[in-house]
C-alpha cells in the first residue's frame, strides 16, 4: 500500500539537467566505476532496501519521481543503482539535497532542514563503494503517492490538508520558447470575499509543468484603496525551493473586499513555449469565528547596500562586499529567510545588534541561482528582537573566473533585474509587535525553553 509523502516543507523545483546527456553521464560514470550489484567488493552490510531507501525518500524523492520535476526518479532499486556514482558525489559535496546554510555560524535549527547527517552521507557512500547491493526487498519501505506537480503543496494531509479557500489567478502570458527574460505585472481583482478574512497561509502556482520550468520567481503586493489614497505592500512570494508560506501560530495576514492583487511574475525562456501561462496564488483562511490575535508583514525585503541611492557596481575580476543597515522602529520576530542574488553574489548573512551591545548572527548562506531557499527558523529559536535592535545584511559578490555562474569575468556589473545584471537582497519573514505583544512572546519563550530543559539569557550562570 502507498503512503501519503512525509511534510513537503520547501522543494518545488530541481535543477533543470538534460535527462538524456545526464543518464549518459551517469552510464559511463558507472561503467568506469566498476561498480554492480554483483560486485560487494568491501562489504559494509549497507543495503538499498534498509539504509539508502528511507534516505531517498526523506530527503530526495519529492523532487525525484516519476513525473516529478527532477531530472531522474529515485524512487525504487532500479532506478537509483545507474545514477549511483553521481548520488555518491553530489552528497559527499553537499550539492544535494539543496541546503547552503553555512552550518559552522548562526542558528542551525530550521523546520525545513533537508540537508544529509554526517552518518547519512557515510551510509550512502558505503552503499555505493560496496557495490550498490539490493538486499532484502522486504526490507523497502512503502511507497510513497507523491503528489503531481498540479497539486496544492498545502493540501497534502501533512499540512494543512485541505484545498485552498480561495484561489486567485493572474492574467494570461505568453512565454517565449528562447529570448531574453519576461516579466509580467497585471492587477487582479481579489474576488469571492464576503467579508475581511485572516489569512493563515498561502501558496503561488505557476501552471504545470512548463510554468514551472519557465516561472523564475513570481511575487505579489496587496493594494488597497484606504482614505482615497491605494496603499501597497508585499503579500506572496514564490520562487524556486520557496512555493509556500505558512505563519506563525495565531498570527495572520488580513484581506477585504475590494482588495488587489498586483504581480511581479519574472519569466526566463528555456526552449519550451508556454503559451497562456496563469500563476495562481491560494489562500488559506483563519475560521470567522477565530481571527489570529496577532498581525504579521509577511515577508518583508531587506537591502545589503548602506543607502537607497548606494550604486552597484562591480568591476571585472574583482570581489565586493556589500552591507545594508536596517533599524527595527518596532519590537518583531523573524521566523525565516531566504537569499536573493543573481549570476555574480555569492551569499548573505543576516546579523543583529541589540540595544544592549550583544551581536548574532542570525543565520549565513551561499547563494545558487537554481534554488530559493527558505530557511524556517523552529519556533524556539525563532529571533525575537527588541524595538531598536539593528539587523545588518551582508553580501558577497564575485565577478572572477572562480564564479562558476559567472557568464564574463570580463563584464562590470550593475545593478538590474535581469538575470545578467546583479541584484541582492534578504526575504525575511518578519512580524512586527507593540510592546505588550512582544513581553507576552518572550514570556512564552522562556517557558518553552525551560520546559525544554534550555537555559534562557536571564538564568544565573
Amino acid at each position: 500500500m502507498k503512503r501519503r509523502p512525509n511534510v513537503l516543507l520547501f522543494v518545488n523545483r530541481c535543477a533543470r539537467l538534460s535527462l538524456g546527456a545526464l543518464a549518459a553521464v551517469v552510464v559511463l560514470g558507472f561503467a568506469e566505476s566498476g561498480l554492480s550489484a554483483q560486485t560487494t567488493g568491501q562489504d559494509s552490510g549497507v543495503t538499498f532496501a534498509k539504509d539508502v531507501a528511507p534516505i531517498l525518500q526523506a530527503n530526495c524523492q519529492e523532487c525525484h519521481n516519476e513525473g516529478g520535476i527532477g531530472p531522474m526518479s529515485l524512487t525504487s532499486y532500479e532506478e537509483a543503482r545507474p545514477f549511483a556514482p553521481m548520488i555518491r558525489e553530489k552528497v559527499s559535496s553537499r550539492e544535494m539535497p539543496p541546503w547552503h546554510l553555512d552550518r559552522n555560524i548562526g542558528i542551525q535549527e530550521f523546520k525545513n532542514d533537508v540537508s544529509l547527517t554526517e552518518a547519512e552521507i557515510r551510509t550512502i557512500v558505503q552503499w555505493v563503494d560496496s557495490g550498490t547491493p539490493m538486499g532484502n526487498p522486504a526490507d523497502m519501505p512503502p511507497e510513497i503517492d507523491w503528489p503531481s506537480g498540479e497539486d496544492w503543496r498545502l493540501a497534502s494531509p501533512e499540512l494543512l490538508g485541505r484545498p485552498p479557500d480561495l484561489v486567485v489567478p493572474s492574467t494570461a502570458f505568453d512565454v517565449p520558447a528562447n529570448g531574453l527574460d519576461q516579466w509580467h505585472t497585471p492587477v487582479t481583482k481579489i474576488e469571492g470575499l464576503d467579508g475581511p478574512r485572516w489569512v493563515m497561509a498561502n501558496e503561488t502556482k505557476p501552471s504545470y509543468p512548463v510554468g514551472r520550468k519557465v516561472t523564475h520567481h513570481g511575487n505579489t503586493s496587496l493594494r488597497r484603496l484606504v482614505d482615497g489614497e491605494m496603499q501597497r505592500e508585499g503579500f506572496t512570494n514564490f520562487g524556486i525551493g520557496k512555493p509556500f508560506d505558512i505563519f506563525p501560530p495565531n498570527t495572520g495576514r488580513l484581506v477585504q473586499p475590494g482588495d488587489e492583487l498586483s504581480w511581479n511574475l519574472h519569466y526566463y525562456p528555456v526552449g519550451l513555449e508556454s503559451l497562456g501561462e496563469i500563476s495562481e496564488v491560494g489562500l488559506w483562511f483563519y475560521p470567522e469565528d477565530s481571527p489570529p490575535e496577532l498581525a504579521t508583514g509577511g515577508d518583508r525585503s531587506f537591502g545589503s547596500y548602506r543607502s537607497g541611492d548606494q550604486e552597484m557596481v562591480i568591476p571585472p575580476h574583482s570581489r565586493q562586499i556589500t552591507q545594508g543597515i536596517h533599524v527595527l522602529q518596532s519590537a518583531a520576530r523573524i521566523h525565516s529567510f531566504r537569499v536573493h542574488q543573481h549570476l555574480i553574489g555569492t551569499g548573505q548573512s543576516i546579523e543583529a545588534a541589540y540595544p544592549d551591545g550583544r551581536v548574532e548572527v542570525l543565520g549565513k548562506a551561499g547563494w545558487h541561482p537554481s534554488w530559493h531557499i527558505t530557511y524556517i527558523y523552529e519556533d524556539h529559536v525563532a529571533p525575537l528582537l527588541p524595538k531598536g535592535t539593528v539587523l545588518i545584511i551582508t553580501a558577497w559578490y564575485d565577478n572572477t573566473a572562480n564564479n562558476p555562474w559567472n557568464p564574463d569575468p570580463d563584464t562590470w556589473v550593475v545593478h538590474g533585474r535581469r538575470t545578467g545584471d546583479e541584484m541582492s537582497h534578504m526575504w525575511v519573514g518578519i512580524s512586527y509587535y507593540d510592546e505588550n505583544d512582544f513581553a507576552g512572546l518572550v514570556a512564552e519563550r522562556e517557558r518553552v525553553l525551560t520546559e525544554m530543559g534550555i537555559e534562557t539569557a536571564g538564568d544565573d550562570g
